[in-house]
């Protein structure tokens, strides 16, 4: 019985550990290029920091690369608090 409950406690342990350098899906959407098409929808994946990385992921697929909206039209990734 102790030998299940320790297994049990290092999996969960080693499980968890894992999950502490993967980052947000939120960060992705912060670099200016997004591959867009039928399987990724609107805006897509906004993950590329360069237009010729997207270009290369969406090389041999329907998609395509867009600009970012929220670096087109300006929207600030600083929150309102910053300006009081």
């Amino acid at each position: 019985m102790r030998r299940t409950i320790w297994a049990t406690l290092a999996f969960v342990t080693l499980g968890t550990g894992s999950l502490v350098g993967v980052p947000s899906p939120a960060a992705a959407r912060d670099y200016p290029w997004c591959i867009q098409g039928r399987e990724e929808g609107y805006p897509g994946y906004c993950g590329f920091q360069t237009y010729a990385q997207c270009q290369a992921t969406a090389s041999g697929r329907n998609a395509y690369c867009g600009y970012n909206p929220r670096f087109a039209y300006g929207q600030s990734r600083t929150s309102p608090r910053a300006f009081r």
